[in-house]
């Protein structure tokens, strides 16, 4: 299904110096900003300040995160967080679509 909003999270981790994780998160987001597609992203933190990290990016459908994805520019512009996924997961990013929401 290509239809409908996607959200891509990539957990990320640092506890010695997490202020890199910020560096890097806003350094890619600089670079993505305007990306066709991408409705914008978030850079979430464990409250309990571990140093674990998950970056949110929302995009207008699978289509248009894939056509990015494959693109040439996607390694380059996602290099700076490459060396903070966490390798404690069995994969460091998923792509999700909402099953189901209730409004607060």
């Amino acid at each position: 299904m290509t239809t409908g909003p996607i959200h891509v999270l990539l957990f990320a981790a640092e506890p010695d110096r997490p202020a890199a994780v910020h560096e890097a998160y806003h350094a890619i987001s600089r670079r993505l900003s305007g990306t066709p597609g991408m409705v914008g992203n978030t850079l979430l933190e464990k409250a309990d300040g571990s140093g674990g990290f998950v970056v949110v990016s929302v995009w207008e459908n699978l289509a248009a995160f894939q056509h990015w994805a494959a693109g040439p520019e996607h390694p380059d512009v996602t290099a700076p967080l490459r060396a903070y996924h966490d390798r404690s997961m069995p994969t460091s990013f998923g792509v999700y679509r909402i099953a189901a929401e209730y409004p607060g």
